[in-house]
């Protein structure tokens, strides 16, 4: 399961808004419509690790 965006601001000591509009820019520069396709575009392309 994947992490909140206050869990990963947490993580990276940045902002929950933060988080929220780097997901958003990404989203937008690969054409995902949601946060799934983000996510499987960042597995495919090797861009994601399990979360611990």
């Amino acid at each position: 399961m994947g992490l909140t965006n206050a869990e990963i601001a947490d993580r990276l000591h940045v902002s929950a808004g933060t988080v929220k509009a780097v997901i958003g820019h990404l989203m937008t520069k690969i054409g995902a419509p949601n946060h799934v396709e983000l996510a499987i575009w960042a597995h495919e392309t090797g861009r994601m690790q399990r979360s611990q």
